[in-house]
């Protein structure tokens, strides 16, 4: 792909090409993990809840002590760099790239920041923070079945990273502990994803999502996890449709007797689990909650998500077909 053919992406107040896009590997977001993070996703190719991931990303900003405030160009605020202009520049790397795409289809948008150069690999001389924004399009073909058939969870023996070591409030990508979960968990079922627990053996979260847990109508999430932007938004559906929400402390005996296990993340919004530990959920199919809620999250964005991913995901997945045919000839 030429530059002419990319899409933007953004770093520190600059636009440019996303195939020019770099970080040097002596950043301390490479070196160290030292990186906090944010995935959006755009619908009808606008930037889905961009309000609550900036004050999520601010509050993990503070946490890290990266300051936006030091990263200063001639086109910024003589404040320095503010939240309200990342999610403007998000904004605009997403109206240029969602030019290039169908009209039916919808990105992924993700904006980090690292404190800047690792002063030890720069000669003793750090830099100021970097922050950056590109996008891509959804991954539709790795979910788009889960929406019909669910997805398979498993307990494993890696845990959760405790407080002690960082505030389950940050959002950040060291996330060593996740790969190695869900390693551990495709070992023992192939396809299956990881739940991890506490140190105390209470449910914290997938690598990737929260969790609900339905047991005779009522919600129930864990206490101690992150709070995901679309577990607040499916709390909100759920709301409006007159259900019951108990955030509580979860172990696994309330996961194996759950009528219906959900999880909510940024990319796929609400997938239904249907198996647990090798054995089906409920009646081992999408429940009635799941199919409301998922109604429900599709009228308010005015976008049918499962239908839309069952199109995308499936055409890459002929597109990918097509060309195999064609080099096998």
């Amino acid at each position: 792909m030429s530059e002419a053919e990319s899409p933007i992406a953004w770093l520190n107040g600059e636009f440019l090409p996303a195939t020019s896009l770099s970080v040097p590997v002596g950043d301390a977001g490479f070196v160290l993990g030292a990186t906090v993070t944010e995935q959006l996703r755009t619908f009808r190719g606008q930037l889905f809840l961009p309000d609550l991931h900036g004050t999520r990303f601010a509050a993990s900003l503070a946490i890290a002590g990266i300051d936006l405030a030091a990263v200063r160009k001639a086109d910024l605020t003589p404040a320095g760099l503010t939240i309200e202009a990342v999610l403007a520049a998000a904004a605009e790397v997403v109206r240029q790239h969602a030019a290039l795409r169908p009209a039916d289809d919808d990105l992924g948008v993700v904006i980090f920041a690292t404190p800047g150069d690792l002063a030890a690999q720069h000669e003793g001389r750090p830099s100021a923070p970097r922050v950056v924004i590109h996008s891509f399009p959804l991954a539709f073909r790795l979910w788009w079945r889960a929406y019909a058939e669910g997805v398979s969870l498993r307990r494993v023996q890696v845990r959760q990273v405790p407080d002690a070591c960082w505030p389950v409030r940050l959002k950040c990508r060291s996330r060593m502990h996740y790969h190695l979960a869900d390693r551990e968990a495709a070992a023992l079922e192939p396809g299956s994803r990881a739940i991890l627990e506490e140190t105390d053996g209470t449910i914290c979260e997938t690598s990737t999502a929260n969790v609900i847990t339905v047991r005779d109508g009522v919600l129930s999430t864990p206490m101690h996890a992150l709070e995901g932007v679309s577990l607040r938004y499916a709390h909100e559906r759920a709301a409006d449709l007159g259900l019951t929400w108990q955030p509580r402390a979860l172990v696994h005996e309330d996961l194996a007797s759950a009528d219906e296990i959900l999880l909510t993340s940024t990319p796929n919004c609400l997938l239904p689990v249907t198996r647990y530990e090798g054995k089906p959920v409920g009646s081992g199919t999408p429940g009635p909650i799941y199919t409301r809620l998922l109604a429900a999250w599709s009228k308010a964005v005015g976008v049918d998500i499962a239908r839309q991913a069952a199109s995308r995901g499936g055409q890459a997945e002929r597109d990918q077909a097509d060309v195999a045919e064609a080099l096998s000839r």
